[in-house]
């Protein structure tokens, strides 16, 4: 049986072997920073952000990041190869390790924007971006994508697609394995909907061996990923890694033969340092914005509903946060004396 430690490498590793996925609303700042506590060497992913947010709004608000979040890549929104351009010198620029351009939300927002999945449609149009961006930056671009659109399934369609795109320089591909259906489905429905072909990313690295091919979509167990890290370069994980975050405390020993971080020794010792980064936040800065990514550390364990049920208690947003980490420890702390009572 395949298993993570059987994968250690022996000499250098692809950079993108594990990565967390891009997830809007999720993998804010504050989300990312909570997850290096978990794992140094785990790839990191911005949310998707427009061209046209960078260039005519706030670039602070988008790009500013902790330096402790390196290894990230900033994933950028947009088709107009002028515009990727200079929002890849933006993050260059702003310290980005990677520029990843999204070709794969199934959004009616994205849509009408014609960008997302919409592009993949258009290979020529991102390789025209893609060249743009790696003429631009010396960090590598990417293409994150999708299999296909519609509900028609062919594997011809995603290698031309790889194959046009990897024309024009990029090297690095992210395929979520899914297909995106534009019409009919919710961006949610379509992460869970359309089939999975984890077999055709497989393809695509015997087609196309001298490219980086990581794959995206419905993967969260150990063995799995150690599976798919026997034949491709890197796996990339989405809401188990969100929903479920203590999975990236094994990532560093498994993957990398490496040790975690020493925050990541317990699940108390992460909400601990966790509580230590909320109480120095910038004044104005709420520390609900950061609790809310945690929610689902102690999943799984005694006390884990009522110490969820405290972090997200609107009535304690306003009182001191080592106050009502105090009180969600104590409710875990109750919950485990509870269960060790004999019957």
């Amino acid at each position: 049986m395949t298993t993570a430690s059987s994968l250690i490498p022996a000499g250098p590793v692809s950079p993108w072997r594990v990565c967390v996925a891009p997830m809007l609303d999720w993998t804010d700042r504050h989300c990312r920073v909570f997850h290096r506590l978990l794992s140094r060497r785990a790839r990191l992913y911005t949310e998707m952000v427009t061209t046209g947010a960078l260039l005519h709004g706030d670039q602070g608000r988008h790009l500013d990041f902790d330096a402790r979040e390196h290894p990230l890549a900033l994933q950028l929104g947009g088709s107009e190869p002028a515009d990727l351009a200079a929002c890849a010198k933006l993050a260059e620029a702003w310290g980005y390790d990677e520029v990843n351009l999204n070709c794969g939300c199934p959004s009616s927002r994205v849509q009408r924007g014609a960008f997302g999945a919409c592009l993949m449609a258009e290979p020529a149009r991102v390789a025209e971006g893609v060249k743009a961006m790696r003429e631009a930056v010396a960090i590598p671009v990417t293409v994150k994508h999708r299999i296909g659109l519609g509900r028609v399934e062919d594997y011809g369609f995603v290698r031309d697609f790889v194959g046009t795109v990897a024309e024009a320089g990029c090297t690095l591909f992210i395929v979520h394995a899914r297909n995106a259906w534009l019409d009919g489905l919710s961006p949610k429905d379509n992460r869970e909907v359309p089939p999975l072909r984890h077999d055709w990313a497989q393809r695509l690295k015997r087609d196309f061996p001298q490219l980086g091919i990581v794959v995206n979509g419905g993967l969260a167990e150990l063995p799995d990923l150690a599976a798919q890290l026997a034949q491709l370069d890197g796996v990339m994980v989405g809401r188990a890694a969100y929903h479920q975050p203590w999975r990236l405390a094994g990532w560093d020993a498994a993957f990398f033969g490496e040790p975690a971080p020493a925050t990541a020794a317990s699940r108390d010792a992460v909400e601990a340092a966790l509580v230590d980064y909320m109480a120095a936040l910038p004044a104005g800065t709420p520390w609900t914005h950061v609790a809310r990514h945690m929610l689902g550390l102690r999943d799984g364990q005694p006390g884990a509903r009522r110490w969820r049920q405290i972090w997200s208690d609107h009535r304690l947003k306003a009182e001191p946060v080592r106050q009502v980490a105090a009180l969600a420890r104590q409710a875990c702390h109750d919950a485990e004396a509870g269960s060790t009572v004999p019957a």
